[in-house]
């Protein structure tokens, strides 16, 4: 079937300002975007993934849902590496069985943010089951000492609007990640410090795990320490790294 459309010269003209001003919009979003990898106009709370700024600095983030062994493994890296200001993600179920490495992160220098209780899919779960979780791992972490903690990563990295909305409430930042080193896939110390390294830049926060199932994080990271130094990087904390630049947010639909 063949449709036909007649147009006399005012419509085809109308027709043409529509079409040349949404290309010219186009253009010009897109050249923002290549500032900002997620340019947001919404209002509301949002996801910090990556945080514009001029200072050289990076904060390598590690999530903790199981194990007890690789912790600490890259616990001692980090020392050994002069790094005592990484920001540790950990599920408060683990970090209640596993005191004694929780003391460790706190008392090498490193921040500790939130990842829940249960290490659920959010995006799941009704609202009232989110708080519950949330306010679970709260008393957790409170009973180690550990009160102030203001920074969220949910569970996987899943995440929507209503979870955004539920953490605000309660005091949180959700922070996502820009760098991905892919790590919990085990596919080679090569592999993972070319995740990381070969498109790093200021304000990056990298995604790593020192969970039991990453095995080979412990021997990359000697090597991404040693890319970031010889780049100019120095790591920082993701408190601190928000606090000393503009923090790039994403729009959540």
């Amino acid at each position: 079937m063949n449709f036909f459309y007649a147009l006399n010269g005012r419509s085809l003209k109308n027709t043409l300002i529509v079409v040349l001003s949404a290309f010219f919009t186009a253009i010009i979003l897109y050249a923002q975007g290549m500032d900002n990898p997620a340019l947001s106009l919404s209002t509301g709370p949002k996801a910090i993934y990556k945080v514009k700024k001029s200072k050289e600095e990076i904060s390598l983030t590690f999530d903790i849902s199981w194990g007890d062994q690789n912790a600490l493994h890259i616990l001692d890296v980090l020392k050994q590496n002069g790094i005592k200001n990484a920001t540790f993600f950990l599920s408060a179920s683990w970090a209640e069985r596993h005191p004694n490495i929780v003391k460790r992160i706190k008392e090498d220098g490193h921040e500790i943010g939130s990842m829940g209780y249960n290490f659920v899919n959010y995006t799941e779960l009704e609202s009232a089951k989110i708080r519950q979780d949330l306010m679970q791992a709260k008393k957790i972490f409170d009973t180690l000492g550990i009160k102030e903690i203001t920074l969220l990563r949910p569970p996987s990295g899943n995440f929507n609007k209503n979870v955004l909305k539920i953490a605000d409430s309660l005091g949180y930042t959700v922070v996502h990640w820009s760098v991905d080193s892919k790590d919990w896939l085990n596919p080679g110390v090569k592999k993972i410090v070319e995740n990381v390294v070969n498109d790093m830049e200021a304000g990056d926060i990298v995604l790593l795990h020192a969970s039991d199932s990453a095995n080979q994080t412990a021997k990359a990271l000697p090597k991404i320490i040693e890319a970031m130094k010889k780049s100019g990087y120095r790591n920082v904390s993701v408190s601190q790294l928000i606090a000393n630049g503009e923090a790039n947010s994403q729009e959540i639909n």
